[in-house]
């Protein structure tokens, strides 16, 4: 303390201004850390505490800004709230955007000629892709905590990681489910059923990794359903022309990201004696892919042919086809960072197709029987 006392009276006479003793002192402290450390040290426990801002709340001046990506605010939630929400993986919408863009697909593709979306089906759908992909991950949790434990980049996982345990994450699931039910209750009764007919998917995908080298592919058959529910809910029931040529399309998309989502935890699977295309192609992962990004596109091609799509549309899937094969030459199997941004650059491919599917549809004529409704009407 005398030492810190005899540093200020030196810094504030008159003398100081020139310099030298002060300067001199500065010197030797910014050189000798350690000894001005010794010179004036705080009690380090005021260090420690959290600064308070307004409120009483911690950070004051230095709290981190609030940050408008799904992790930031995720972690910008209530504590006790934010296990939950990881368990939803909120904090990762990639999933999300996945399961609801077949849906948008089929909503687009649905609409009368000349005309947007039904905005309205958007929207539900949207509320439906975030509880049932929440719902599905809280499924997929539940049967792999024990394996989600062994591997590094799952072991923080709400329920692998002591989070949640196993009743909450059941109640927790029963509200999701619950929820989502009110959701489908708003479209017609061919579509409620068809929604009820996916959850034994749901329910059941999780276990294909202990059983076949195909996981990837009953997941494919679960994450794209809203191309059937889609256009059922616009239309009242399925024009199987259109629909499972777009179906088939959504699951060999599906075989494609998720195959190269699954390169990410090869090594891992191997120990552990999980199973997915990643372990079944191997090394000739870029060939399999190619096939399926082919009959991706031949299924789109024909989907488009049986609802009198545009030469708009045809670009967009061109388009789209450039992507996917780009994804395809550019990756690197072997480094888990580039399979995971080949893998969130689907989200890029769904939206461009919907926005060919959108444009398309509105280059159409318009029904000349609702034209002369309207015509009539004025």
């Amino acid at each position: 303390m005398a030492a810190a006392m005899l540093l200020a009276r030196l810094c504030s006479s008159p003398r100081a201004s020139a310099g030298p003793p002060c300067f001199r002192l500065l010197r030797a402290g910014f050189t000798r850390p350690a000894a001005a450390a010794t010179l004036a040290a705080p009690d380090p426990a005021p260090l420690r505490r959290p600064l308070l801002g307004l409120g009483g709340e911690a950070g004051g001046s230095c709290r981190r800004p609030l940050s408008f990506s799904a992790a930031g605010l995720v972690s910008s939630a209530p504590a006790p709230l934010q296990p939950y929400l990881r368990l939803m993986r909120l904090d990762k919408p990639i999933g999300t955007w996945l399961l609801y863009l077949p849906c948008t697909w089929s909503i687009g593709l649905a609409a009368e000629p000349g005309c947007f979306p039904d905005w309205y089906m958007l929207a539900l759908f949207g509320t439906g892709a975030i509880l049932m992909r929440g719902a599905g991950c809280t499924i997929n949790d539940m049967w792999d905590q024990d394996y989600d434990k062994k591997v590094l980049r799952t072991a923080s996982r709400p329920i692998a990681a002591g989070d949640i345990s196993a009743f909450q994450s059941f109640v927790f699931l029963g509200g999701q489910l619950s929820l989502a039910l009110c959701v489908l209750l708003c479209l017609n009764y061919y579509s409620i059923a068809l929604g009820a007919a996916s959850l034994s998917l749901v329910i059941t995908y999780p276990l294909m990794k202990r059983i076949t080298y195909w996981p990837q592919l009953v997941l494919g058959l679960t994450f794209n359903w809203g191309a059937l529910l889609g256009w059922s809910a616009i239309r009242g029931s399925c024009d199987w022309s259109v629909c499972l040529p777009l179906y088939f399309s959504g699951v060999m998309w599906t075989l494609i990201y998720d195959t190269i989502y699954a390169h990410q935890d090869r090594r891992d699977d191997v120990v552990i004696g999980v199973k997915s295309t990643a372990l079944r192609f191997n090394e000739n992962t870029k060939q399999w892919l190619s096939g399926f990004a082919v009959a991706m596109l031949v299924g789109l091609s024909g989907a488009g042919i049986n609802c009198d799509q545009t030469f708009l549309y045809y670009t967009v899937v061109a388009a789209v086809g450039a992507h996917v094969a780009h994804q395809i030459y550019t990756l690197d199997i072997h480094k888990p960072e580039d399979c995971w941004k080949k893998f969130t650059s689907n989200r890029t491919v769904g939206l461009l197709l919907f926005i060919g599917i959108v444009t398309g549809n509105l280059w159409k004529r318009k029904n000349p029987e609702e034209t002369n409704a309207v015509n009539t009407d004025i």
